[in-house]
């Protein structure tokens, strides 16, 4: 069984997307440049990190749409733009305070789904779209959104703080549906008021103002071990986790479980005194979170399941971003 599951992990087209980051990266990287302000977090992660003074940052992220789901359903792929840029930088300890996107129209009909889907997941998630650029002429549709966060400069939850001994913590909203017209997406957010989405957002600023955390991470396109296994390789460390301690519903098989983009899902690591506040927070706003293992110094991802265990990243020798 455990290795059908890893076979699926490194096959997922989820985690095989995410190898041309590195490219990328390597062609673009100024870092080494002169700026006016300060670079905190760069390449790697769910938002950029600038301090804008000794105080106070602003957090800058974006994302692409993936084409298959804007074909499969326009209005969710409208919905999910805000969706998935305001849980980056949640994901961050940050609040979300604008964003602009960049919109390519083949199909109007098409568009009007789509901006009708930015319309409703702003009214849910409260941040603003206040411009962005068109492209009335494009050969195919595509949606691009770029977002702007504030946090305090050193408050960030970060993906490559983890330490050695750290507990490795899955949270997830698990009240919710595989969405009808793409099942690799849990939809925990369409049913709920705006409260209760806001508040699972909010509550890693809270753990963020609270020193709970040393890492953190949205669970996104690549799955939670997918996702996991991005935050190990920008830490530069490795972990065990023991897959049937991951909360999951009833109802889904672990092995899709572990592929699906969940909505509300975020993978921690914190140090073992802090668990268990962490986990009422997540608690009290409707997520349920567990402690599924611990960060090595071993620079490999091992999978538990039963009496099986296994290796199913080995940072020495391949990658899943390069960053």
């Amino acid at each position: 069984m455990l290795k059908k599951i890893i076979e699926e992990i490194k096959n997922f087209e989820g985690v095989i997307r995410k190898r041309e980051i590195k490219e990328v990266v390597n062609i673009i990287n100024f870092i080494d440049s002169d700026y006016e302000f300060d670079i905190i977090v760069d390449y790697g992660d769910d938002a950029a990190v600038i301090g804008i003074d000794g105080k106070n940052a602003i957090l800058l992220a974006a994302d692409g749409i993936w084409g298959k789901l804007l074909e499969a359903d326009p209005w969710w792929a409208g919905y999910c733009s805000v969706l998935v840029n305001c849980k980056d930088i949640a994901a961050m300890g940050g609040k979300s305070i604008g964003m602009t996107n960049i919109l390519s129209i083949k199909d109007k009909e098409t568009c009007k789904m789509v901006l009708k889907g930015v319309k409703d997941g702003v009214k849910k998630f409260g941040v603003p779209m206040v411009g962005g650029h068109t492209h009335p002429d494009a050969q195919c549709n595509v949606l691009d959104v770029a977002i702007t966060g504030i946090a305090k400069r050193d408050k960030i939850l970060r993906s490559d703080n983890a330490k050695v001994g750290d507990r490795i913590i899955f949270a997830y909203d698990l009240d919710g549906r595989l969405y009808d017209k793409f099942p690799l997406n849990w939809d925990t957010t369409t049913m709920k008021s705006k409260k209760i989405v806001r508040a699972q957002m909010d509550v890693l600023i809270d753990i963020a103002e609270n020193n709970l955390a040393n890492s953190c991470k949205d669970i996104s396109n690549p799955g939670a071990i997918g996702t996991l296994g991005m935050l190990l390789e920008v830490s530069k460390k490795g972990g065990v986790v023991d897959l049937l301690k991951i909360p999951k519903p009833d109802n889904i098989d672990l092995k899709h479980w572990l592929k699906v983009y969940p909505g509300s899902g975020y993978v921690l690591t914190a140090r073992k005194e802090n668990v268990n506040e962490i986990k009422k927070l997540f608690e009290d706003v409707g997520m349920t979170a567990e402690d599924c293992g611990e960060i090595i110094k071993d620079r490999k991802l091992y999978l538990k399941y039963k009496d099986e265990k296994d290796i199913v990243f080995d940072f020495e020798k391949e990658y899943i971003s390069g960053c």
